[in-house]
């Protein structure tokens, strides 16, 4: 399906295309400068800023009573309330990439009706890809089709994943799962952008998927292009509700289970129980 025979998702791409200016223009000047300038930084949270500014301004023109969850501006309630529709906007997944010049970063904007996402796309401005999936419809790159891959075999999988963060209290529970995960696959990729590794899983690029700490606007976009591309995605116990739960799985159909018990093994070593502190 084209852009064209959607009037949602065509303001999607869009809003996508819009960011995605800003984004680049900003790339450009990020190159003459070292990344530990106070104008490098400056230039990082200014694109940020104006990239969602970018998407907010398309998606309220066309849909002024859309309520918007951004990740730089967090809730912005639609004009109308009650619809139902939110859009979940992350200006630029992976943004320490854009910050290090590494090319591996995108776009992510979604559409959800309820609890439910209807329309997706993850445009990656380096490459001029553009992602897209509607509910039920289907998931394209540039217009062209997109399956998952056929594995079957852990073993023989490429998995994707995202890190948390230093900060993160998953971080300790992360480690052991990581290292589990090496030895059971045959290779583990960290890219650094959970948007655009899920679009890539709905390519076929990767077979697998899983990450501990998300946020709602990390992984919509992709989610539904995994399923439309005919994925598998849940929590971490096989269920749907990975948006609240912060944790998601992600793989080709044949080889959801097998991930899914590996990256949830019980044999793995647990994060020590922090004692409360004694009183002096």
């Amino acid at each position: 399906m084209s852009a064209g025979d959607d009037s949602v998702l065509s303001v999607a791409i869009q809003a996508a295309r819009s960011a995605a200016a800003v984004i680049t223009d900003a790339a450009r000047d990020l190159v003459r400068l070292p990344t530990f300038s106070k104008d490098h930084g400056d230039i990082v949270s200014t694109a940020d800023v104006e990239a969602e500014d970018a998407i907010v301004a398309t998606l309220r023109t066309a849909f002024p009573g859309h309520a918007i969850l951004g990740e730089e501006s967090g809730h912005i309630t639609g004009a109308r309330e009650g619809t139902g529709h939110r859009w979940i906007v992350d200006p630029i997944d992976g943004t320490v990439n854009f910050i290090h010049g590494f090319p591996y970063y995108a776009v992510s904007i979604a559409l959800a009706h309820g609890t439910e996402v209807t329309h997706a796309v993850v445009y990656d401005p380096v490459h001029d890809d553009c992602f897209t999936a509607i509910k039920g419809k289907g998931a394209f790159r540039n217009g062209a089709s997109l399956r998952v891959s056929t594995c079957t075999d852990l073993a023989q999988a490429l998995v994707g994943t995202v890190f948390p963060t230093r900060e993160s209290p998953k971080l300790a529970s992360y480690l052991p799962t990581f290292n589990h995960m090496l030895g059971q696959c045959a290779g583990v990729r960290r890219a650094g952008s959970c948007a655009l590794d899920l679009a890539n899983l709905a390519a076929g690029r990767l077979d697998g998927f899983w990450v501990m700490s998300l946020q709602p606007w990390d992984v919509a976009a992709g989610a539904l292009l995994v399923r439309e591309a005919g994925g598998r995605v849940g929590d971490f116990a096989g269920g749907a509700d990975f948006l609240r739960s912060n944790e998601v799985i992600a793989a080709a159909p044949g080889l959801f289970n097998s991930l899914r018990e590996a990256i949830t093994y019980k044999g793995l070593p647990q994060p020590p129980i922090q004692q409360p502190a004694k009183p002096g």
